[in-house]
């Protein structure tokens, strides 16, 4: 039965917050949209628990929300990281969309986009800069076929951006983001 006994003690923990704690309520809004974003704090100041409110209680749009912060929150009481959950869902492209009124944000691609961003902002560390150079042309994601005599005849979809995260456009021999206007080199 050593089977067991691994399979027991390979079990995730669930940290669970305590009954009282500390919570930062944000209020936020994309492309008109408005909706707030409870974060419930552990004692050392990171994220056990999110609560998203965005529409009419009792809509779908509500009740999806709502189910997402649960399956959130319980990534974050199980160990998943922050960073994790914020690189996945950041940059996530559905409606509604549009500027955000927040100089950090900008335009947000969704309510997933904005708040995943706004989550990086206020409890990640900023990420390294940029790679520039050698690096950068090296780090490059359009694919090498696009770049050659293919350009621009059965083009597969442009590459994201490093920077924003946007879709980027062909530009000559690389991609131009129209969101930020960053090149990916050719």
């Amino acid at each position: 039965m050593p089977e067991i006994e691994e399979a027991v003690a390979a079990q995730p923990v669930r940290r669970r917050l305590p009954d009282e704690r500390k919570a930062i309520v944000h209020h936020f809004k994309v492309g008109g949209y408005e909706g707030y974003l409870t974060v419930g704090l552990y004692g050392e100041g990171r994220p056990g628990e999110i609560f998203i409110t965005t529409a009419k209680e009792g809509s779908t749009v509500s009740g999806l929300m709502d189910c997402f912060a649960t399956a959130v929150s319980l990534a974050l009481q199980y160990g998943v990281p922050l960073k994790v959950l914020c690189d996945k869902f950041s940059h996530t492209r559905f409606e509604p969309s549009g500027w955000s009124g927040s100089p950090e944000i900008g335009y947000a691609k969704s309510f997933m986009d904005y708040i995943f961003r706004w989550l990086r902002n206020r409890f990640l560390p900023p990420d390294s800069p940029p790679p520039t150079g050698a690096e950068a042309q090296a780090t490059t994601s359009a694919p090498a076929y696009l770049l050659a005599e293919r350009a621009g005849k059965d083009q597969a979809d442009a590459p994201a951006c490093k920077g924003c995260g946007a879709i980027m456009s062909p530009s000559g021999l690389c991609y131009r983001c129209p969101n930020c206007g960053s090149l990916s080199g050719a």
